[in-house]
């Protein structure tokens, strides 16, 4: 099973990934060896995730995801609207 994922940073801005493990990729984030942009700008919280089938849905779900306007992103995540 794989998730899209979206945290918000210490900044105010939101990252959104992959992930086949949630708990340990955020924790990667968190310790400064996740993705480039949140060792720049660490993650304050996680917002929310959504479950998909396989990696290939979840890298399409994710790309989806990040050509929204951010005040939907969340929306996206938590109730499944696209």
């Amino acid at each position: 099973m794989w998730c899209v994922y979206l945290i918000e940073c210490r900044n105010g801005s939101w990252y959104a990934g992959i992930t086949n493990d949630l708990e340990a990729r955020y924790a990667a984030h968190v310790a400064g060896s996740g993705a480039r942009y949140t060792r720049a700008h660490p993650p304050v919280r996680l917002l929310g995730s959504r479950p998909f089938p396989d990696r290939s849905a979840a890298s399409k779900a994710e790309y989806a995801l990040k050509r929204l306007p951010r005040e939907r992103k969340l929306a996206w995540l938590l109730d499944g609207a696209q």
